[in-house]
């Protein structure tokens, strides 16, 4: 009697020790942040951009990670970024919380400056929010991009190099996409003989990449696939929005003609609330020039 009382002690122990493991295991998932490092090679890059670092955040969807945010800024301020990109989702419009949102904004403007452009979920705010969260960006100065090219130099000198952004609601269509990037191209390059600047497009959907790819941009950074949310091995990504299941574009770097894109495997969650071999990442791009 006491040795069969004994034993489904153990098994009810071991049980208990193997579902604690389980919780912990989804937990680290959900919250301890990686950072994957790219470098980025081009003889198109002026001098005094090589070794500028750029840090690439996406899909943060009003995520905290620790009190204040002050565990996802120590790992941002750690790599000491020159320019810290948003390609969207900072709020979730399923439970929206411009405030937490804001409050990343507040502390990465003073370590480098910020450029946003809006994800799909930061366009399905509404009103009030949507209000809120532009303004309270503005005020903070964040520069958000809506379809719209800005020339980046270092120091106020002489060289540059384009930085684009496009809104996620002009991404709604192909024909839109490509009238933004015809446009932006027209404003940056005009009818130059030489070889136009070397060109980043911040875009939050990186499913339209052959589309980007057409207009030759040098690098895209992207977001919205949370990596597949779930990865399995040697495989990639299990599902991701607007690309269905065993996503192509999920998470790293991809080429097509003379283009490439990271795409970043986010911070956050939405719909589906837990991650599985897929950690939440920042990206962190090293420039270099050849």
């Amino acid at each position: 009697m006491q040795k069969t009382f004994g034993k489904r002690m153990v098994r009810l122990l071991v049980g208990l020790l193997f579902f604690l493991l389980i919780l912990l295991f989804c937990y680290c998932e959900n919250n301890m942040i990686t950072t994957s490092e790219f470098e980025v090679a081009s003889d198109k890059l002026p001098e005094e951009f090589d070794g500028m670092v750029i840090m690439h955040i996406s899909d943060l969807h009003n995520k905290l990670f620790g009190e204040e945010q002050n565990k996802l800024m120590a790992k941002i301020e750690k790599e000491n970024p020159d320019l810290i990109v948003i390609t969207g989702d900072l709020i979730d419009s399923n439970h929206p919380d411009v405030e937490k949102g804001l409050l990343f904004a507040e502390h990465a403007v003073k370590i480098a400056p910020v450029y946003f452009v809006t994800g799909n979920h930061d366009n399905w705010l509404s009103d009030t929010n949507t209000y809120r969260l532009f303004h309270g960006l503005e005020q903070m100065g964040v520069t958000v991009l809506d379809d719209e090219a800005r020339k980046i130099a270092v120091d106020e000198g002489d060289s540059y190099i384009y930085l684009w952004g496009i809104d996620d609601e002009t991404q709604a269509l192909k024909s839109n996409v490509r009238k933004v990037l015809s446009k932006l191209s027209g404003e940056s390059f005009g009818e130059k003989e030489e070889e136009p600047a070397f060109t980043i497009l911040l875009a939050h959907e990186p499913q339209l990449f052959p589309v980007y790819a057409e207009f030759d941009i040098d690098l895209v950074l992207s977001g919205h696939a949370h990596g597949g949310q779930f990865r399995i091995p040697f495989v990639g990504g299990f599902v991701a929005p607007d690309q269905g299941f065993l996503p192509q574009y999920t998470k790293g770097l991809y080429e097509e003609n003379k283009s490439r894109m990271i795409v970043s495997a986010g911070l956050g969650n939405s719909v589906i609330p837990q991650r599985l071999l897929n950690r939440p990442e920042l990206v962190k791009i090293t420039l270099k020039c050849k």
